[in-house]
């Protein structure tokens, strides 16, 4: 295989991975009432964290002539977008479908636009404009025809609020990600950022659970499996996968093919979850995909 073909089998997998993380906590909430969003987070970001210690280690040599203030940014960046936003993301899943969680996540893009534009006072044009009402359209058709069948109108309204919190959370780290990747390098900043919320959502447990290591005991193997899979198969493996596909694509052609995470997901909770999706929903899942694909096309092309 050539690199272009090395490149997107290794997107294609780094998407598919990434598509099963709703499914594996999903399926870990309903195992044990004893899970709640940080006992599973504790349990994912525990085991991946040997792997990106490792990653840390191997690229030591980047680290060098590096200022106190860059290193500040980077565990802000880190303890933001993959420790706060993972774990608003597995709270939201608490009251709504794989489905709609996907959907909601995917509109991070517009969210970098919209805060970009504000940043540097740049005005959006129509284009861009009808990309992020198609994506927010969608995304409302959806929640509005989940909520018809939703047991609990207040829970529909808390999952979807703290998923969106998540999604804007993860939109201000990647705002300050170019800089911190060209400082420490792309590998290297991974693995930092990814060690940093490691560690911060360790402190989370410890702190914030009155018997931790006897909470940890009383959780059912198969938690623990769901726990490790979302540490290993969703966590470190497709990250790994999706730097060397950056490394073959560039990362513009890499979100292009990553676009077809919420259909994954989509599929899967069907298959696993027993959800199903109305006609309505799939125009909303489709309008909301193809304004955020506009929108990131539009990006990539103002980068070349």
């Amino acid at each position: 295989m050539n690199r272009v073909q090395t490149g997107s089998l290794c997107a294609i997998f780094a998407a598919f991975l990434f598509s099963t993380k709703a499914i594996f906590i999903k399926q870990a909430y309903a195992l044990s009432p004893l899970v709640d969003a940080t006992t599973l987070m504790v349990l994912r970001m525990g085991s991946a964290l040997p792997f990106f210690i490792l990653i840390c280690w191997l690229n030591r040599h980047h680290n060098q002539g590096i200022r106190i203030k860059d290193w500040l940014i980077l565990v802000f960046a880190g303890l933001l977008g993959y420790y706060f936003a993972s774990w608003l993301d597995f709270v939201g899943l608490m009251f709504i479908s794989a489905s709609l969680e996907r959907i909601i996540l995917f509109l991070y893009p517009t969210l970098t636009v919209l805060a970009s534009s504000l940043i540097y006072r740049q005005k959006l044009n129509a284009k861009t404009w009808f990309a992020i009402f198609l994506s927010y359209g969608g995304t409302v058709l959806v929640m509005l025809q989940e909520g018809k069948i939703a047991p609990s109108q207040g829970n529909l309204w808390i999952g979807c609020s703290v998923v969106f919190a998540s999604a804007v959370a993860f939109a201000a780290y990647l705002l300050l990600t170019p800089h911190l990747i060209k400082k420490f390098g792309s590998w290297n900043f991974n693995g930092l950022a990814l060690s940093v919320a490691c560690v911060g959502t360790l402190l989370h447990f410890i702190i914030g659970t009155t018997h931790p290591i006897d909470t940890l005991m009383q959780l059912p193997t198969g938690v623990w499996l769901y726990g490790i899979g979302l540490g290993f198969f969703v966590t470190v493996l497709p990250t790994a996968l999706l730097m060397q596909s950056i490394q073959r694509l560039g990362a513009s052609q890499s979100a292009m093919i990553a676009s077809i995470g919420p259909i994954l997901t989509i599929i899967l909770a069907v298959l696993f979850l027993n959800e199903h999706l109305n006609l309505w929903q799939w125009i909303g899942c489709g309008l909301n995909i193809v304004g955020v694909l506009m929108i990131s096309l539009g990006k990539s092309r103002l980068k070349h």
